[in-house]
């Protein structure tokens, strides 16, 4: 799950990868989740989405992973 945590972050944050919170794609994905407007996502915010949502986010990063996987499977 790390490799797929990385994996995600690596390319979900491309050109942000310092500050992940300012990616269009992840701040895309938060509002989706949360609600709250893309727009007024800061730092904090991130992390108290990241905290919160944890399993969630684990949950996800293994389906991520998964697919992944059996994408390269076809391969």
């Amino acid at each position: 799950m790390i490799f797929s945590a990385v994996w995600f972050w690596w390319r979900g944050c491309k050109g942000y990868r310092l500050t992940p919170w300012r990616s269009p794609y992840l701040r895309w994905r938060m509002e989706t989740y949360s609600g709250k407007p893309a727009a007024t996502l800061r730092l904090g915010d991130f992390w108290a989405l990241a905290v919160a949502e944890r399993g969630q986010i684990g949950n996800y990063l293994r389906w991520v992973g998964e697919l992944r996987t059996l994408a390269q499977e076809k391969d």
